[in-house]
């Protein structure tokens, strides 16, 4: 009953001394409604709208804590659509008869919104094809294992190198669950807004494929976005949306949208491609996270590059797939480079010796808690010439991108933090002589870099840019060329590079980055022919950061409540990082991924290094384990048990400081009258920073 009541969001915080007082001065009579007849007139119908509910129990339902919390998220959507007078007629007076017109409705509606799948599977004359996924490619040995994999594995994680084609084989192992019956919808988690974005449109191009005229619009969730397929929506009073086109679309095309029309309702949509946020706040005690934990029951939940690195993140994630797999859900991550110590704790395993680590396959598919390595041929090997630059000043990082984009090479410069990458482009901008301005990264004629602080129109516009400069067609134009940036180079762009320059970053980081050099066979310039990758280190090495000090990324600062806080702070990683860059003069890329990864942070490694440096290094690591506990315990404060029973259920009053530590971006602001951004466009929407956003829900739509 509890889990009923708390249908509009929220468990009901009465204590059990005053409930039956506090429910009562709601139950009465208001004008001429009396509350007690009118329950006495339906309760009298009632045998005969429901008549198996009063009939003899063969077989009590097993009515466990997990099912009462999915009973309420049920509950929740049911009461969503139902209240839609839209699409379902009020009826103010009772009628003995509604309850057979009512189930009409809800079936037509339901197929309407896409929440039932039929329409879509009536849609589908025969099997899926790769070919209609991927857009007439064959699959490469990954997607094929995947595809292989057997359909009662509940969890399966594919572990493959940047531009294997983790996205296909994904979107391959949906419409093989989907059209078994195992699942019935996709969400399709990334890291970022931006990122979100980007696969939105690949996600939609490919729905449009397999389904044809009954496609579902797969849904871009990204709080204050209205988008689905190709359209686009505006938010009018009431909670109306006005489409952009329909005036020309049908009122199915209308109804499939529903999903997109309001983010508390993203994770009903039949395909939605959104932030990871959207999913976790299904696992968090924040308002709706029943009815998104409900919602997404039915779907088969991707989590791209997933990893460990963040205890907070990492402790939400993992409840939200163990509660997913727990009530019937279907799940996939994907990872460049997991690591045994990550993939342990998602296989919930025991972590294998650094040894047993490194023999394991890779590139490989877990499934059922075991590996599976592609058969047939190899994939393609990418053997990358290594090198060190002792200083991460941007002068000599400027001096080696000049120099090597004279040469005619497309240099891809990635730096740790925004600050750095502007110092790097004024670097640059002080070398350049009148024949070198060509070689400078521009968007509408305007010289600029790539990070995350622009807005999303200028984002669109350097993501577009930045993909012809770094085109991955053969015939991309000849010519150097200078592209600077962030974190944000490192995925979702499909950009190919002739030379990296980056700062020195965690292992794994590192290993994302490099897939953005040569990526495919194409022509390269001379003396650029095999790939190169310049990492920049601190000429003092890694020990100054140990006081806690923090230099571009690297190390760390210590925060108000005494812990650690940083971007990379796990100086082990790095040292070890910084040791195999040394050490290894070529990487054989995928062949040596796993003796990259598993010796840079597999736990008897990263102990072998503090056994050797000492106690400060072993001090500083405490301070940052303490704070990753910190955070980890954080998370399990806040995150939503679901083997205590509903009624034990409290949520806390300040749910906008849970909500805000998901992510690295905050909350989307609006422009009234829209400025003219740098590159000429009209900005009509900037998204802050975390940490500008603190009383503002991440959640928030404008």
């Amino acid at each position: 009953l509890m889990s009923v009541l708390a249908h509009h969001g929220r468990p009901l915080s009465l204590a059990l001394g005053d409930r039956s007082v506090r429910l009562r001065q709601v139950w009465r009579r208001w004008g001429a409604y009396d509350p007690d007849a009118a329950a006495a007139r339906i309760g009298a119908v009632m045998p005969s709208w429901f008549p198996l509910a009063f009939q003899e129990v063969s077989r009590p339902l097993h009515w466990t804590p997990a099912f009462e919390h999915l009973f309420a998220g049920l509950t929740a959507l049911a009461d969503w659509i139902g209240s839609d007078q839209n699409r379902v007629g009020f009826v103010p007076t009772l009628d003995v008869d509604y309850m057979a017109r009512a189930r009409q409705t809800a079936t037509a509606t339901l197929m309407s919104l896409g929440v039932d799948a039929r329409r879509q599977r009536q849609a589908r004359r025969a099997d899926a094809t790769f070919a209609e996924i991927s857009d007439g490619k064959t699959p490469n040995a990954q997607q094929e294992l995947v595809g292989a994999t057997a359909r009662d594995a509940r969890l399966i994680i594919l572990e493959a190198e940047t531009g294997a084609g983790k996205t296909e084989a994904a979107l391959w192992r949906y419409i093989q669950l989907f059209e078994s019956g195992r699942v019935d919808s996709l969400y399709f988690a990334v890291p970022t807004r931006a990122a979100a974005t980007q696969l939105h449109r690949r996600i939609a191009a490919a729905s449009q494929r397999l389904f044809g005229a009954a496609d579902p619009q797969p849904v871009l969730a990204v709080p204050g976005y209205i988008r689905a397929g190709a359209a686009e929506g505006i938010a009018l009073p009431h909670w109306q949306v006005r489409w952009d086109d329909e005036r020309d679309a049908d009122e199915a095309a209308l109804a499939a949208r529903w999903a997109a029309e309001h983010s508390k309702r993203f994770l009903a949509a039949q395909i939605a491609v959104g932030t990871i946020d959207q999913a976790m706040l299904g696992a968090l005690m924040v308002k709706h996270a029943h009815l998104r934990s409900a919602s997404l029951s039915r779907s088969l939940l991707v989590i791209d590059e997933v990893h460990a690195s963040d205890r907070f993140m990492t402790a939400i994630q993992k409840r939200l797939i163990d509660a997913h797999l727990e009530i019937g859900g279907y799940a996939m991550l994907m990872s460049a480079t997991l690591g045994a110590t990550a993939r342990s704790l998602w296989l919930n395993q025991t972590l294998p010796s650094f040894e047993d680590a490194v023999a394991a396959p890779y590139p490989a598919v877990w499934a059922l808690g075991q590996p599976h390595a592609p058969s047939g041929s190899p994939p393609r090997t990418k053997t990358v010439a290594i090198a060190t630059l002792v200083s991460m000043a941007p002068d000599a990082a400027a001096q080696v991108a000049m120099t090597e984009a004279r040469r005619g090479a497309r240099v891809l410069v990635i730096r740790n933090t925004v600050t750095r990458a502007v110092e790097t482009l004024k670097a640059i901008e002080q070398l350049v002589e009148p024949a070198d301005s060509r070689l400078l990264f521009r968007v509408n004629g305007v010289v600029t870099l790539h990070h995350s602080r622009f807005a999303p129109e200028d984002r669109r516009l350097l993501d577009g840019a930045a993909e012809e400069v770094l085109s991955t067609n053969q015939t991309r134009l000849a010519g150097g060329k200078i592209i600077i940036g962030t974190q944000t180079l490192e995925q979702s762009l499909d950009i190919d590079a002739d030379i990296l320059l980056t700062d020195l970053c965690p292992i794994d980081v590192l290993l994302q980055r490099i897939g953005r050099l040569h990526r495919h066979v194409l022509p390269r310039p001379s003396g650029f022919e095999a790939p190169r990758c310049v990492v920049m280190i601190p000429e003092a090495g890694l020990a100054p950061l140990l006081a806690p000090n923090f230099e571009n990324g690297l190390g760390a600062w210590r925060t108000q409540d005494g812990t650690y806080g940083g971007i990379y702070r796990d100086l082990g990683i790095l040292e070890l990082t910084r040791r195999l860059v040394a050490e290894h003069a070529t990487w054989s890329i995928p062949a040596m991924n796993r003796l990259l990864v598993e010796s840079a942070t597999h736990s008897e490694a990263i102990e072998r290094l503090y056994a050797e440096l000492g106690p400060s290094w072993r001090d500083y690591e405490n301070n940052v384990f303490a704070g990753k506990l910190a955070m980890e315990q954080v998370a399990r404060i806040f995150s939503l048990d679901r083997s205590k029973h509903f009624d034990d259920i409290r949520f806390p009053d300040a749910e906008e400081r849970i909500s805000t530590r998901l992510g690295e971006e905050g909350a989307r602001i609006e422009f009234d009258d829209p400025p003219q951004g740098p590159f000429g466009a009209v900005v009509t929407e900037i998204v802050l920073p975390a940490h500008l956003s603190v009383a503002v829900p991440v959640d928030q739509s404008p």
